[in-house]
């Protein structure tokens, strides 16, 4: 089945949902860079030295650092994904499941517009 071209109005809809979502991403990405790349470790921990005395505020720093780094990596990852909608939104190809080439659920689209499938075989891929 394949799914039906979207209205103007629809895809409109879409286009304003994935690029307020692409800038939000956009500059939660800056400022995790900001605070954490362009930091040193002397202004990340607060003391006036720059050396850390205790094991465990170097790994607590470290760990925060990590984190951040694991945020800002996963949010580029949806900031593609996002790219790959308004791609698919252009070509006429956006809303319909990549694997089963059925309609994703406007509800689903609403809630997640970077879906690529519906929600049935996106289970089934997290169940894999």
């Amino acid at each position: 089945m394949k799914a039906k071209k979207l209205s103007k109005k629809i895809s409109g809809l879409y286009k304003k949902l994935l690029l307020d979502k692409r800038e939000e991403l956009v500059g939660d990405i800056s400022q995790i860079s900001e605070d954490t790349l362009k930091k040193s470790q002397k202004d990340a921990s607060g003391d006036i030295s720059g050396y850390s005395f205790h094991m465990a505020d170097v790994a607590t720093d470290n760990y925060d650092r990590e984190f951040s780094l694991g945020l800002a990596s996963k949010e580029r990852g949806v900031l593609f994904e996002i790219n790959h909608a308004l791609q698919k939104l252009q070509e006429g190809k956006f809303g319909s499941c990549e694997l089963c080439k059925k309609p994703i659920s406007q509800a689903r689209l609403k809630a997640v517009p970077y879906a690529t499938h519906c929600l049935k075989c996106q289970q089934n891929e997290e169940k894999k």
